[in-house]
């Protein structure tokens, strides 16, 4: 028999091959499966070379009789093997070798299973010793090192691009960072070392991303917690203002600096600090929100505690200071008397009234000021400015004395009167009893405003208590000195409607001269229970003068006066027994109300609104009434409406009670019949 070729072409074969056996009698070329080929057998008499595939290519290992060195092939190594390789053939000669020769592929197939390396097949690698990994690894460690993912290494700036920074850090491939990173660093060149974070091992491109701006942060909380904890200065950039104070960079992180935590004094103009670099302290931080607050104020309060404390040690009622204004409020002023704060309070300011104090004083202006009062511990210091000079009243002029005429200014308005300026410090009391002659008080606002220039007279003088009242009604004349000549009694008036009462309206003839008209006194017929029901406030009215009393000042008025009494009239047209046409306009649980004229109503009883069909009136039907009562002095008038019928059936039962007494002698039957009939119709 021949033997067999000795040398036998691989190839690699492709995906896209099918499950083909490769063993035949003649020797032909073999192709190394993929991973769509499924179990296939390759024995052969020689030995082949294995391969180990990549994860793309099958799970197939090849044996053949003569080993071969053991190698993992790429892509590119796979193609390139399949064009070197030449394939050879066998001359078979008869039967006889061709039995021998599947009797010895049989015993080799059967070797191939039992020998076979399922680890290759389904890993795609061969078994490596664990002393060669070994050797690797150690190898390994001495060329690269090894970091984790949250530990921050020092790199080199190995090349700059237009976008990125390369990054050396010694391990097997270099990192790329984005040029944003160092916007704080616009002078990074080649060559300069950077903290770095690994931030992604490999990317889709299997490059290393490294993150500069993550390195400094966690390095920067880890010197913010330790300047936190020691109470170290800081030095931080203030970027910009926002919203109750300033935002900071300090260590790459942006810490809150409140407003007042800028200065000892309030400030006035927060951009003054934008970009500038100041020292801090940190005073808080909040872990979970990532926030950070700094205090550039702690810094100088420290350095002026111990001023603060020997100022406060020499502190003593009525001593003279001279200080700083610090801040204007509404209720008063801070003054900084170097590291101490002191209170001047609106009424220690000045002798005179001021409505703020910014009206005479502002920020940052030196003043003398004297304390006047302090706590135990000398932390709240009351002081004042005014005490520096005299008080007005001391240099009042002498001259001046109760009875004369002065002019002021009106300063304050109160309910009770107005204040009135005469000399700076000096104020008088003007009572709203003493604005106007009026009996009838009404607030000082209807009389004077602040600001006005009035005249008044000096009532009373208290120099020791520093009181004064004044008048201004006095200016003028009484109006009540002649008063009987001007409103004589009977005599016709017109005046406005100023004020009611449940019991009348006052009403002003002239200023200082007020009137009243009880209510009984508004009208002869309309009876009214309030004022307001006849007449509104401000109009205009026509009275007379029923009453005057001078010496308590007094006068009465009427209005139904300047009309005759109609009752008078009525007394005669109304009265008893007269009847008269109406209208019922309102009805009451006892009777209702019937109107004859716009001046003169009545009242029916419920008893005599009874119609002759036995029916009762309605609201708003007219019809004919009587009277049955007439009251002049109480201006009463009852009707009824029943009686207008009983009284024509009253006559006409007298009328038949005497036709029958004159015209029969003798009873009879048909008598007694019409005296029944006349009896019925009368209780009817």
């Amino acid at each position: 028999m021949a033997k067999k070729a000795s040398a036998v072409s691989k190839r690699t074969t492709t995906k896209k091959e099918t499950k083909k056996k490769v063993s035949e009698k003649k020797p032909v070329s073999k192709k190394i499966t993929t991973k769509k080929e499924t179990k296939k057998k390759v024995s052969e008499k020689k030995p082949v070379s294995k391969k180990i595939t990549t994860k793309k290519e099958t799970k197939k290992k090849v044996s053949e009789k003569k080993p071969v060195s053991k190698k993992i092939t790429t892509k590119k190594e796979t193609k390139k093997k399949l064009s070197e390789n030449k394939p050879t053939f066998k001359v078979i000669k008869d039967d006889k070798e061709t039995s021998s020769k599947e009797t010895k592929q049989s015993e080799s197939n059967k070797n191939l299973i039992e020998n076979f390396d399922w680890h290759n097949y389904q890993e795609g690698i061969d078994i490596i010793d664990d002393k060669q990994l070994k050797e690797f690894e150690s190898l390994v460690e001495k060329s690269f090192k090894s970091s984790d993912d949250d530990e921050i290494i020092e790199g080199e700036v190995v090349h700059i691009t237009n976008r990125e920074a390369i990054i050396d850090i010694n391990s097997k491939s270099e990192g790329v960072i984005s040029l944003n990173e160092f916007r704080y660093n616009p002078d990074l060149k080649v060559g300069d070392k950077v903290e770095v974070l690994i931030d992604v091992r490999e990317d889709k491109t299997g490059q290393l991303i490294l993150s500069h701006r993550k390195a400094r942060t966690i390095k920067a909380w880890e010197r913010v917690n330790a300047a936190n904890k020691s109470g170290e200065i800081v030095k931080g950039h203030v970027k910009c203002r926002t919203k109750g104070g300033m935002i900071v960079d300090v260590f790459g992180i942006e810490a809150f600096l409140p407003g007042s935590q800028i200065d000892v004094k309030p400030i006035r103009d927060y951009d003054q600090y934008v970009n500038k670099v100041m020292e801090f302290k940190v005073v808080k931080i909040n872990h979970e929100f990532k926030n950070v607050v700094v205090s550039h104020k702690a810094l100088i309060e420290a350095d002026i505690e111990e001023q603060k404390k020997e100022i406060i040690s020499q502190l003593e009622k009525g001593q003279i200071l001279e200080g700083i204004v610090k801040n204007v409020t509404s209720y008063g002023v801070f003054i900084d008397l170097g590291g101490v704060d002191g209170l001047i309070h609106i009424t220690d300011l000045s002798w005179t009234r001021i409505n703020h104090p910014s009206e005479i004083l502002e920020l940052d202006q030196k003043l003398r000021v004297v304390i006047l009062d302090f706590d135990d511990d000398k932390s709240r210091i009351q002081l004042g400015l005014k005490q520096l000079t005299s008080h007005p009243w001391d240099n009042l002029n002498e001259k001046i004395k109760e009875g004369d005429k002065v002019k002021g200014k009106v300063v304050v308005i109160a309910d009770y009167g107005a204040f009135i300026e005469i000399e700076e410090g000096v104020e008088g009391l003007v009572h709203v009893s003493e604005m106007s002659w009026s009996t009838h008080l009404r607030s000082a606002q209807d009389f004077v405003k602040v600001g006005d220039e009035v005249e008044a007279i000096i009532l009373t003088l208290d120099r020791e208590s520093r009181k004064m009242s004044l008048g201004l009604k006095h200016v003028s004349p009484d109006p009540w000195t002649d008063i009987t000549s001007k409103y004589p009694v009977n005599s016709k008036h017109t005046g406005i409607v100023r004020n009611f009462t449940n019991f009348g309206v006052f009403i002003e003839l002239e200023e200082g001269v007020d009137g009243l008209i009880y209510i009984s006194d508004l009208s002869w017929t309309k009876k009214i229970k309030h004022p307001s029901e006849f007449l509104a406030l401000g109009d205009n009215i026509e009275v007379v003068v029923l009453e005057l009393d001078v010496d308590g000042r007094k006068l009465s008025l009427g209005h139904k006066q300047l009309s005759d009494n109609p009752w008078n009239k009525y007394e005669v047209e109304f009265a008893e027994d007269t009847i008269h046409k109406g209208k019922v306009f309102s009805i009451v649980d006892k009777g209702a109300t019937v109107n004859f004229n716009e001046d003169l109503t009545a009242f029916i009883p419920l008893r005599h609104m009874e119609k002759e069909d036995g029916s009762k009136l309605v609201n708003g039907e007219e019809a004919e009434f009587k009277v049955i009562e007439f009251n002049k002095e109480f201006k009463k008038v009852v009707i009824s409406h029943t009686e207008l019928f009983k009284q024509l059936e009253r006559k006409n039962f007298k009328k038949a009670s005497k036709n029958i007494t004159k015209t029969s002698e003798k009873t009879t039957l048909g008598d007694i019949e019409d005296f029944s009939k006349l009896k019925k119709t009368e209780k009817e």
